[in-house]
């Protein structure tokens, strides 16, 4: 065979080669290096790291843009912007899409919202989590509207899979305008510190309008969302670490509504043992400590995979496990306002809780909450349809769910912390536990106003006898537990083998809520 022969033959596989190679450089090595210059990674070296070596398998890797104005013709690079595939986290399968900053600065086009779109598709078809790398200047302005109803199109596969698969954001870079709304409407959003921000309208068109002055982090980054808003999840160093977060986090995950989170694995033993919590809740009700070690002494290992730890610092959510079973843990954080229930609280604890129902995730609480945070600033900003989303949240909930009172449980706030009241299956109360409508010195100023009014010089005396009268009386575990509100009053020490003994006996568990579309939570 002559040598132009075999060059013929060469030809259609050098062609997709040259057209693959194109792909794979994206915007150029120029544009490559400014991404690597500003701290991030490439779309493709993001999804080789978060992926399990060689198994990602690319999708519509050749796709280009369908624009004709503007000089767009001549401008078109196979992916168009956005790596798309699928491949495996710890051998279980996930979709996922990373948008290409060096390709015309990640903006969405219709074409690569129609990739988006059957990468989503897949995903809810297959039972897998979709992972989106967040990376563009917004949508595409040269395709006008057509960019936006990629959006669209977008927004609406997300809500369709809310709820049956899980849906994960990485922000590593801009996410301004409607762009902003696919990662908000998701169950979770990472944040890279310095190299990400989100918002609606920027500082220029803030500027414009309302006259402040404000940056582009300050509105947006990270550290905003993260402490002020509460949109931001987890907040990360860098691209590497994002990355290495999320595989963490799916480890926690079901692949879909259907299935039962992963098993873990270790050799903690499910009866340990652990003295030091005997001591852990202060003989002083005023006294905070923190809940956190309460947590970490009774979950496997130590590992507790905490939820916007900067954000509503008064409650704490978050992953672990039990017995090598993933739960969702919600505690009051006494060490902060109290432990206060309020307005960020109660949004954060309502969000996290629905999740962790959606994904059959059982709920373990732990409760130390002397009420409501009071308040003009609370009132008007809507604490009664806030607090209820909590409250409903709990109400709805039918995964296993299993509740510790360490210490306060006030008026309706303990009704909301996952009582007896609200189907919660089993109940667990510390000797040290204080269940009543009120604080012994609140209610001592109400039932006895008038005696101590008469009393005089011995007014304190005389408080402070009856303060000590309710306190027996009625701000203690017994009286719940003699009403079976709460089926066993527990030594801290033993707390994990009760947790686990319980989990386990719920493993079984099946109930189901009233025939309806859907109910109205109080939004």
């Amino acid at each position: 065979m002559s040598e132009e022969s075999l060059t013929d033959e060469r030809a259609p596989m050098d062609e997709l080669q040259r057209r693959l190679e194109a792909a794979r450089l994206g915007g150029g090595e120029e544009r490559i290096e400014r991404q690597h210059a500003s701290g991030k990674l490439t779309a493709r070296e993001r999804v080789e790291l978060l992926l399990d070596p060689g198994s990602f398998v690319e999708i519509d890797a050749l796709v280009v843009h369908r624009c004709r104005d503007f000089g767009m013709a001549d401008r078109t690079v196979p992916g168009d912007g956005v790596v798309c595939g699928h491949g495996t986290i710890d051998d279980r399968l996930v979709y996922v899409f990373a948008q290409d900053f060096t390709v015309f600065g990640g903006s969405l086009s219709s074409t690569n919202a129609k990739k988006i779109c059957k990468i989503m598709d897949l995903a809810v078809e297959n039972g897998a989590p979709v992972i989106g790398l967040n990376d563009s200047g917004g949508a595409r302005i040269q395709e006008g509207v057509a960019s936006l109803g990629g959006y669209a199109d977008i927004f609406l596969r997300n809500t369709l899979a809310s709820g049956v698969v899980p849906q994960i954001s990485a922000i590593m870079g801009p996410c301004a305008g409607g762009a902003v709304y696919s990662p908000a409407i998701t169950d979770f959003i990472f944040m890279v510190q310095d190299t990400s921000y989100m918002f609606v309208t920027g500082p220029d068109v803030i500027k414009t309008v309302t006259h402040e002055e404000v940056t582009k982090e300050e509105l947006g980054g990270a550290s905003t969302h993260s402490t002020k808003s509460g949109v931001c999840h987890f907040t990360v160093a860098n691209d590497a670490a994002c990355l290495l977060a999320i595989r963490e986090l799916l480890s926690y995950l079901p692949s879909n509504n259907l299935d039962d989170p992963p098993s873990g694995t270790g050799d903690d033993h499910a009866d340990r043992e652990a003295p030091e919590l005997d001591d852990l809740v202060p003989a002083d009700p005023n006294r905070p400590y923190d809940i956190k070690a309460l947590i970490t002494t009774v979950v496997d290992d130590g590992a507790f995979m905490e939820v916007q730890p900067d954000y509503a610092r008064n409650l704490v959510v978050g992953f672990a496990r039990l017995g090598h079973q993933s739960v969702g843990i919600v505690a009051n954080q006494p060490g902060y306002l109290a432990g206060v229930l309020d307005i960020d609280g109660s949004l954060k604890g309502a969000r996290f809780v629905r999740f962790c129902d959606a994904f059959n995730i059982p709920l373990v609480t732990f409760e130390d909450v002397p009420g409501f945070l009071p308040g003009t600033k609370q009132e008007y900003g809507g604490i009664i349809k806030h607090g209820a989303k909590l409250l409903y949240a709990f109400a709805e909930a039918t995964v296993p769910k299993v509740t510790v009172i360490t210490r306060k449980a006030y008026g309706g706030a303990y009704c909301v912390m996952a009582s007896k009241h609200l189907r919660t299956d089993v109940n667990l109360a510390f000797p040290t536990a204080e269940i009543a409508v009120m604080g012994p010195e609140g209610a001592v100023n109400i039932l006895y106003r008038r005696e101590l009014s008469a009393a005089g010089e011995n007014a304190s005396s005389a408080r402070a006898s009856k303060v000590a009268e309710y306190r027996e009386r009625f701000s203690n575990p017994y009286v719940a537990a003699e009403r079976g509100f709460v089926d066993a009053i527990i030594e801290p020490r033993a707390t994990r083998g009760h947790l686990i003994r319980a989990l386990r006996q719920l493993a079984g568990k099946r109930q189901t809520l009233p025939p309806k579309k859907h109910g109205n939570l109080p939004i």
